[in-house]
């Protein structure tokens, strides 16, 4: 058994300049988003849910994306109400949002 229900990855690598990364589209302040609400709603911790920062997961030209672990679900977000869409759809209701997989 996992020791998270849900493990979630956020890409935050910051390439050089000009280069495509996650970290330009605003990856830093969607995991902070993400973890603070997963906190504001009481699902962090053991048997819960963890959100962490990630270096580069090589798909930074389908960024920003994250990966939910264990089903191993990549998805790729453009907002706030994105991270909020897979919070509450996958990671509470246990739904894949189709729309932002990849």
């Amino acid at each position: 058994m996992s020791y998270y229900k849900h493990h979630v990855f956020f890409c935050c690598n910051q390439r050089a300049e000009g280069e495509s990364c996650c970290n330009n589209l605003g990856a830093t302040e969607a995991q902070t988003y993400a973890k603070d609400r997963i906190g504001q709603l009481k699902l962090k911790g053991k048997g819960k849910i963890r959100v962490n920062k990630a270096g580069c997961m090589d798909r930074c030209d389908e960024g920003p994306i994250i990966v939910v672990y264990p089903e191993e679900i990549w998805y790729h977000y453009v907002d706030k109400e994105d991270i909020e869409e897979i919070i509450q759809e996958h990671l509470v209701q246990g739904r894949v949002v189709e729309r932002l997989k990849i």
